[in-house]
Order: structure tokens, then sequence, then C-alpha cells
């Protein structure tokens, strides 16, 4: 089993994608798992949903569940499934249900702010 832990994201965080501004949050979760880089959550309503779409991209991870997946609508590309989230994820992790989380690649930064 696979150890994973979600706390408080500390500070505010901001998430960029093709240099326009998606969200920014002081609710953020972070989730570490195992030896993976840790991963900020952001929650929905802090984020411009209107940059994303729905795909039926889907995935399943043995310790957190079924995630859903949205590309992003950027002026200058369209980042294919680079945003995923947990609609009902297993009960263990059910404090990231419909967070969103970004496949950090060139064009989509999340960064904290000092």
């Amino acid at each position: 089993m696979s150890k994973i832990t979600i706390t408080p994201a500390e500070g505010t965080w901001i998430v960029r994608a093709g240099g326009a501004v998606l969200g920014e949050s002081s609710r953020a979760l972070e989730l570490a798992e195992g030896d993976y880089p840790s991963v900020i959550y952001f929650p929905r309503e802090d984020i411009g949903m209107a940059f994303l779409e729905a795909t039926d991209h889907k995935t399943t991870c043995p310790f957190k569940g079924e995630a859903s997946y949205f590309s992003i609508m950027s002026k200058s590309k369209t980042y294919e499934n680079a945003v995923w989230s947990y609609e009902a994820p297993i009960d263990d992790v059910n404090k990231i249900a419909g967070y969103l989380a970004f496949q950090i690649q060139e064009g989509v930064a999340i960064e904290q702010i000092p």
C-alpha cells in the first residue's frame, strides 16, 4: 500500500497555462504519495473553469480511485488531458474529491506566491 498524506498547502498557489493565470488559491491541498513529488490540488471554485474542457480520458489509481481529465484551452495551445480530478475518490483520500491537479509541462506551471 502506498502511503498517502494530504495536508493544507501552505501559502497561496497559482496555476498558469499558456501565459494566462487559470487560478489562485490559499485553500489548496498538498498530496504526498510515497517517493513521488508532491502534487498540489486546487479547489475547483478557485480555477477559471472556462479554460478547461472535460475529456473522455480516465485512469484508475489503486490508492485514489478513478480520475477524470480535462484539457486546458489556452489562446495559443490546447494542453490535452493536462488536468485531473477524483470526483469520487477512495475513502482514505476523500479530502481531494472534486479538487483539480495540473500536469506540469512546458507552458503549464504551478507556483507558490511568496
